[in-house]
């Protein structure tokens, strides 16, 4: 398969894009891509935490939709950029400490909307949430 970025980018100035909003709260950064997917990772700490000392399920949202529509994003023109229309998740184990690393694969790259689907994992490789996430494609101004 042919690479699907029509961006160029480096993870490091994927990860300052959320610096100073809730991707930077929560500590994501971008680790690695291939031809078409991209991860990311989340630290599991009190910022990701629900009140009973497991991973949030909120944040795994968060973490799937960063970045399935970071990635997204990287695949359109530079006019365009990819927000979220519809995402879901089934939170399947929990995770306590360390990182979950989320990896999106793109399903299908329209015109007008892309689908990812993401798998979170925990630092052991084990299945934490699966997420799939419908994004509209809109100009960027």
């Amino acid at each position: 398969m042919a690479a699907v970025w029509k961006q160029a980018f480096t993870l490091d100035q994927l990860t300052a894009l959320g610096a100073h909003a809730l991707p930077g709260l929560v500590g994501i950064e971008f680790t690695d891509h291939g031809d078409d997917w991209m991860r990311a990772r989340m630290p599991v700490d009190a910022r990701t935490h629900q009140p009973f000392g497991r991973l949030h399920g909120g944040a795994s949202v968060v973490l799937a939709e960063t970045v399935a529509s970071v990635a997204g994003s990287m695949a359109v023109p530079d006019d365009k950029v990819t927000v979220g229309l519809e995402i879901n998740a089934n939170h399947l184990r929990p995770a306590m400490s360390g990182h979950v690393h989320a990896t999106a694969t793109a399903e299908m790259l329209g015109r007008s909307t892309q689908v990812w689907t993401i798998r979170i994992e925990d630092d052991a490789g084990k299945l934490i949430c699966l997420s799939r996430m419908t994004a509209a494609v809109i100009d960027r101004r």
